[in-house]
């Protein structure tokens, strides 16, 4: 089986909604996606997928649509004031947990028909989430 890893950095913030802690309050990080895609077959090119149809794919996604954006639920109270302040936001159906938003970028890339097995989504230096296909 053949493995190939990008990693994505992007800064993105949020909040958690039924959340008790400090993460209840808008915040960002520094985020660090880490897609894993893997197969039994290599192209014509020796590659189970070229590295620059990631970046053409995904990275531009993320770039134009997660990077310095807040990553917000989609019932979140505060989401009418950032828009009509005119806030870049990213809403999701989903509390915009770490485990969540792993799990968008994977969808996201599985829709783009990439072999992926797992996206894991650094939120710090720390502390990661990670979402693998069913």
């Amino acid at each position: 089986m053949f493995r190939v890893t990008q990693q994505i950095d992007f800064c993105y913030g949020h909040r958690l909604l039924n959340y008790d802690g400090k993460c209840r309050f808008l915040h960002g990080h520094n985020g660090r996606a880490v897609i894993s895609l893997e197969g039994g077959q290599l192209d014509e090119r020796g590659m189970l997928v070229d590295f620059t149809d990631i970046k053409k794919s995904l990275r531009t996604w993320i770039n134009d649509e997660l990077d310095h954006r807040m990553i917000m639920h989609a019932d979140d109270p505060l989401l009418p004031l950032l828009v009509a302040h005119g806030q870049p936001v990213f809403t999701i159906p989903v509390n915009p947990t770490a485990e969540n938003i792993a799990r968008l970028i994977f969808d996201r890339a599985q829709r783009g028909g990439f072999p992926v097995i797992e996206v894991v989504l650094w939120e710090t230096a720390n502390s990661c989430a990670a979402w693998r296909g069913a």
